[in-house]
């Protein structure tokens, strides 16, 4: 079996692919790339299917020596890349071979790597997915981080359906933006009741701070105190006014537990609990979420259904147009 030696794990390196669905019931998350677009066109880089896992790399990339000749490619935040030293481009398709060193220096903008290798990271399914859940251990590289030394093992490349060319870069317009106030379109609910008409006025018109608690659990955000409506606990929900009675948590929800330091529950996130969740961030927007990082800036815009299915749609359509540019 082909291996990549992983010579420094980096800062919080992961396998992830498209995520764990269907187990949200009983309490399992889906984990999967947080930023999904840039996971996605990763791997359409070096030609690998759909869903093939690829490394999730936070702040500080990994570096790794290959053992065989490969594709390779670097989506999501910006940061230098480097083969045996010398620079090379992020969101194109490169060729390594056996003895190459892929390094990475510390991002410049966004929050998270990805690198997709033609073959895909070969670790087993668990429950369907090669993610990594490393609250339980579960999935990915023995169910945790990256560390010095692991040797990663990579499937045989396809050859019926072989990847773009050496070369080969996505156009700039389908690359992520990262402007200095990242908008999360949200859905505003389930229980946006329990805050005051003019606090939810106030965490919709703040622009919040993301703290140094953000991974890939949830994003603590600091920026305001956020009022509740006055009434009597019911019974079955805790003392604080953000408590309700335990409901269960959409990927994206927003808590705000105490009135203050609003919570963005993200692929790593417990199911539910008994914290008022006042709105959602839609899925497109969890993509941007992911890259932002400790002491970036973002605002949450309500946003109905048919904007959030439609924006889905538009991220199909970007993929659509990654995948054109990259067979023409």
């Amino acid at each position: 079996m082909s291996t990549i030696l992983v010579r420094k794990g980096g800062l919080y390196t992961t396998v992830q692919d498209t995520g764990r669905d269907g187990y949200y019931e009983i309490g399992m998350p889906p984990s999967g790339a947080m930023d999904q677009y840039s996971y996605r066109v990763a791997n359409l880089l070096v030609g690998n299917p759909d869903g093939a896992a690829a490394l999730e790399a936070t702040y500080i990339g990994p570096e790794l020596e290959f053992t065989d000749d490969r594709l390779v490619a670097v989506t999501g935040a910006e940061a230098p890349v480097a083969v045996n030293g010398e620079a090379v481009p992020s969101w194109q398709t490169l060729a390594v071979r056996a003895g190459d060193v892929l390094s990475f220096s510390m991002i410049t903008a966004g929050a998270r790597l990805y690198i997709a290798v033609s073959g895909g990271i070969d670790v087993p399914e668990k429950l369907g997915s090669r993610s990594t859940y490393t609250l339980t251990g579960l999935g990915g590289f023995e169910g945790r981080k990256l560390a010095d030394g692991d040797r990663l093992p990579v499937g045989k490349a396809g050859t019926d359906a072989p990847g773009p060319p050496v070369g080969a870069s996505v156009p700039g317009p389908l690359r992520p933006e990262f402007p200095d106030v990242m908008p999360l379109r949200t859905v505003v609910g389930l229980c946006s009741y329990r805050l005051t008409e003019a606090a939810l006025d106030s965490f919709l018109g703040t622009v919040w701070k993301v703290t140094k608690d953000a991974d890939r659990v949830g994003y603590r955000l600091r920026g305001g105190t956020l009022d509740f409506v006055e009434r009597e606990q019911p019974f079955g929900a805790g003392g604080d006014p953000a408590n309700v009675v335990d409901l269960g948590y959409p990927v994206g929800s927003i808590q705000v537990p105490g009135g203050d330091e609003p919570i963005v529950l993200l692929n790593d996130a417990v199911t539910g609990g008994g914290y008022a969740t006042i709105g959602t961030v839609i899925s497109v927007d969890r993509d941007r979420i992911a890259q932002a990082k400790t002491g970036d800036r973002v605002s949450f815009v309500p946003v109905g259904l048919d904007e959030a299915l439609a924006a889905r749609r538009d991220r199909a359509r970007r993929l659509a147009e990654a995948r054109a540019a990259l067979t023409a």
